[in-house]
């Protein structure tokens, strides 16, 4: 496995490619973060270690996105059962994904943790579905400087937790490596081709943006056509929005990974449980 320095045009080609991936299958990549969130979410509702187990288990959805990606870039539909795929790689990949969710879990409780010392625990409730968000309570939390702290303290924090785990779960997947050697990698990989992720970032951060100010002058139009139907109009469009957007970002991270490392023993493509992927 040998890694790839990469130019910082190549963030926003990650972007690109992501957005083109996403309109190839909408439908069957959307569908397919639905089904795995829907999965995580039900497990979350058990007992005691259920909000635990649905924790440990994003890593694991993150590559499910990566592979469905992957089906989609060859212009293959991706499946349902792609969210079984991670499971069926063998003994040690399995055992390797679990350390990657307990590590993941653990990351968010310190997370949770420490910014609870600014804001009570606000944020890590409002993160986690405990407490719903109202208009009453965010103007009250924008005025709360315990919050404004907790808020930036846990962005970075959980960014740095990002960084962490970025390309781990791929690497587990398809090179095989131990959890401890796929983090190192990750980190490395990640500082090696910062300037690229930077604009990768500020690729999404422009894109989010720009979504959001066109959302905005659809929800004015709508507002003169469908008069006080517009709220309901307003927040269908929303949701449809958000999943797309985070549907696209999650279909570019295999993209990512592609650029940043070399197939292992010089292969071009690899095969893992009939999902392919091609190297440059």
């Amino acid at each position: 496995m040998k890694l790839h320095i990469v130019p910082a045009s190549t963030g926003l080609q990650w972007v690109k490619l992501g957005m083109q991936t996403f309109w190839r299958q909408p439908m069957a990549l959307t569908a397919l973060l639905f089904l795995s969130m829907a999965a995580v979410s039900i497990i979350g509702m058990f007992p005691i270690v259920g909000p635990y187990l649905a924790l440990a288990l994003m890593p694991t959805v993150f590559l499910v996105m990566m592979l469905g990606a992957a089906e989609a870039h060859h212009d293959r539909i991706p499946r349902p059962s792609l969210i079984a795929a991670p499971f069926k790689g063998g003994k040690p990949r399995i055992q390797a994904l679990i350390v990657l969710g307990v590590f993941y879990a653990l990351g968010i409780a310190l997370i949770a943790a420490l910014t609870s010392l600014f804001d009570d625990g606000t944020l890590a409730k409002l993160s986690l579905g405990n407490q719903p968000m109202t208009p009453e309570l965010a103007e009250e939390l924008v005025s709360q400087p315990g919050f404004q702290i907790a808020l930036w303290g846990g962005f970075l924090l959980y960014n740095l937790l990002a960084l962490l785990l970025w390309h781990a779960p791929a690497l587990v997947h398809w090179h095989g490596v131990s959890p401890i050697k796929a983090v190192f990698f990750s980190v490395f990989a990640c500082l090696r081709n910062f300037r690229a992720f930077f604009m990768y970032a500020l690729g999404w951060m422009g894109l989010t943006i720009a979504a959001g100010v066109v959302l905005s002058l659809i929800t004015v139009l709508l507002s003169a056509l469908l008069g006080s139907a517009v709220a309901l109009a307003a927040n269908i469009l929303t949701i449809m929005l958000v999943m797309a957007l985070i549907t696209m970002f999650l279909s570019s991270a295999v993209f990512t990974f592609r650029d940043c490392f070399s197939a292992p023993d010089h292969k071009r493509s690899l095969q893992v449980d009939d999902v392919t992927y091609d190297y440059k």
